[in-house]
């Protein structure tokens, strides 16, 4: 499937930062990276061993296919991750679109541009892989957050609901 050789490559940026698909020796650096965030900490368990339903997520995720954790990373350090996952769909004419979530850049490197790169790069993925839209949901409370999204394009064409199941 021609989307998931897009999720697959790694690529090189001029700002010294690698984007590439995590493997599950990058999971302990994603939920650092997860938790890094007064949010992020009530919603994460950065522990030794990790607990098993990161590795069954991610292994999970690359099974389903069209689904990945990309990582991005400068001097051999991951330094900012997000997840793109592909969903095929009947509504509008059969799109295809993308979904993004788990956005996050180490507070070390924040003010940098590393997210605008992260970011630009799964657009640029999601294209490729013939995607009609890119989607995305952020927590209502993160407006440094929603203010970053507005300036890449995005706006806010819907009201999200979510109903917690545990």
């Amino acid at each position: 499937m021609q989307s998931d050789t897009i999720l697959a490559e790694t690529r090189h940026y001029d700002n010294d930062v690698t984007i590439r698909p995590a493997g599950e020796d990058d999971l302990r650096a994603i939920i650092a990276l997860l938790i890094d965030d007064p949010l992020g900490k009530t919603r994460e368990r950065l522990e030794d061993p990790l607990p098993r339903s990161y590795v069954d997520a991610h292994r999970a995720m690359t099974a389903q296919g069209g689904n990945v954790y990309l990582v991005a990373e400068r001097a051999g350090t991951v330094i900012g991750c997000l997840q793109v996952t592909f969903i095929a769909g009947i509504s509008r004419e059969g799109m295809t679109r993308a979904n993004i979530e788990g956005v996050r850049v180490a507070s070390s490197a924040r003010g940098l541009g590393l997210g605008k790169t992260m970011m630009r790069d799964a657009i640029d993925r999601s294209r490729e892989a013939g995607c009609g839209l890119v989607q995305l949901t952020t927590d209502a409370r993160r407006t440094d957050a929603q203010k970053f999204y507005s300036a890449l394009g995005f706006h806010a064409s819907h009201v999200g609901m979510k109903l917690d199941l545990k």
